[in-house]
């Protein structure tokens, strides 16, 4: 599996399916959730470019609220819709 697919995956179990879970609207995580609780080393490029894509919506099932930060930093936060 490459590494983009396992950061889709991470944030899919880590995130979105507990939100789901606790039947939450939204969900909000950021570069560094990801990046720090996969033990990452100076990958935020990835991070970021694995769930700026359309196929992270399609593979989650959910829906961009807001994406905030620069393109590719540690600092990036998204909100998405779990509806």
């Amino acid at each position: 599996m490459a590494t983009a697919d396992k950061v889709r995956e991470y944030a899919l179990i880590t995130f979105i399916k507990p939100a789901r879970n606790r039947g939450d609207k939204t969900v909000t995580f950021t570069a560094t959730d990801i990046h720090k609780g996969m033990a990452l080393q100076e990958r935020f490029p990835l991070v970021c470019s694995a769930i700026d894509t359309d196929k992270f919506l399609e593979y989650a099932s959910v829906n961009l609220v807001i994406r905030e930060g620069p393109k590719q930093s540690s600092t990036v936060r998204w909100v998405f819709d779990l509806t």
